[in-house]
């Protein structure tokens, strides 16, 4: 079980950011929100919008309430847009199978309709979609600030782009892992020590397995 050093500085409250299409009552957000009971830690789980720079810009407004240091913390598309603002604020981050090329995975979807069970929200993806990610994509990442968890059979993103992209981060491969990241509840004490926090093992356990 991988343990990250402690930050010199604990982080000052947790932002998880979820997926595509994922939301507020998703399994990570929901464990997330758990850890940080546990450790009286602030925490912000928003449900995001669908068009990307709008998730961003309430994401951001967000920092504001979880103090001068937050740990970011996101999943899938989440995990870019988590990495947008590292890289704009020089916040630790922790990745879950982090989307890496976003643009390209969206621009298969173009013209598709989706339903979002978690806010009832129903939308079609539009080449804005696309062309707002395209925008946001950060020129570089600075790998030292990131704890990546990929899995290693991921079904719709391939780990090697970000093993890639994030090369020299602290980084866990579990084997046979999916996209959902299902085993993340063990991975907790990790991604808290990330910010600097010591968790229990077991502390936090899965409350839904949807």
């Amino acid at each position: 079980m991988l343990t990250a050093p402690l930050a010199a500085a604990p982080a000052s409250g947790l932002l998880y950011l979820h997926g595509f299409n994922s939301g507020y009552g998703s399994p990570k957000a929901v464990l997330m929100r758990a850890a940080c009971a546990e450790l009286a830690l602030p925490c912000e789980t928003p449900q995001l919008p669908h068009r990307p720079a709008a998730a961003l810009e309430m994401a951001a407004a967000l920092l504001v309430s979880l103090g001068p240091r937050p740990l970011l913390v996101g999943s899938s598309m989440g995990g870019f847009l988590v990495t947008c603002l590292a890289e704009r604020h020089g916040l630790p981050a922790v990745l879950i199978n982090p989307a890496v090329r976003p643009a390209r995975l969206v621009a298969e979807w173009i013209g598709e309709a989706f339903v979002n069970e978690h806010s009832g929200e129903r939308f079609v993806v539009e080449p804005a979609h696309r062309e707002e990610l395209a925008a946001l994509a950060p020129r570089r990442v600075t790998p030292e600030r990131y704890l990546l968890l990929l899995g290693t059979a991921d079904e719709t993103l391939d780990p090697a782009d970000a093993f890639a992209l994030y090369r020299g981060a602290r980084t866990v491969l579990h084997p046979g892992g999916d996209h959902v990241f299902g085993m993340l509840e063990h991975y907790l004490p990790a991604v808290l020590a990330h910010g600097g926090y010591r968790l229990a093992p077991g502390r936090v356990t899965a409350v839904a397995s949807r």
